[in-house]
């Protein structure tokens, strides 16, 4: 198939399949007579790993670890496992840090609704967020 109905097929852009190209993510294409770029089902097959292993959080550089390794013969689930393990990690962590700046923003916006906006100095610049005005972080 030629690239733009290989793109169709993904969901993906032309420019998108140049670029996995240039990265090393697919195989160079055969060439057609014509000099068109012809690309087979395992391409296909590649492109949409690249798209399941992308929702899953994972960087196109880890794309390229997982793909080199079974270009090599290796079979990659162990470090798939890894990667994932190290995502979740990571996930759970922001989730705890945007949970804490949740509370923190509430606690602002509830402080906010105790304060006179006509009482806020120049030298404030805005007393919701003034270091003597907030509210305390025991929460």
């Amino acid at each position: 198939m030629l690239i733009g109905e290989l793109a169709d097929a993904v969901g993906v852009t032309s420019q998108t399949i140049r670029f996995y190209e240039r990265k090393g993510l697919l195989p160079d294409p055969e060439r057609g007579a014509s000099g068109y770029r012809i690309y087979d089902q395992s391409t296909l097959a590649r492109l949409r790993f690249i798209g399941v292993a992308q929702a899953a959080g994972l960087t196109l550089s880890e794309v390229r670890s997982i793909i080199d390794l079974r270009d090599d013969g290796a079979v990659p689930c162990t470090h798939v496992v890894a990667l994932i393990d190290t995502k979740l990690a990571d996930v759970r962590a922001r989730i705890q840090h945007l949970a804490g700046l949740a509370a923190e923003l509430e606690a602002l916006l509830e402080h906010s609704h105790q304060l006179d906006p006509a009482d806020c100095t120049d030298d404030d610049i805005c007393h919701i967020l003034s270091t003597s005005e907030q509210p305390s972080r025991d929460t």
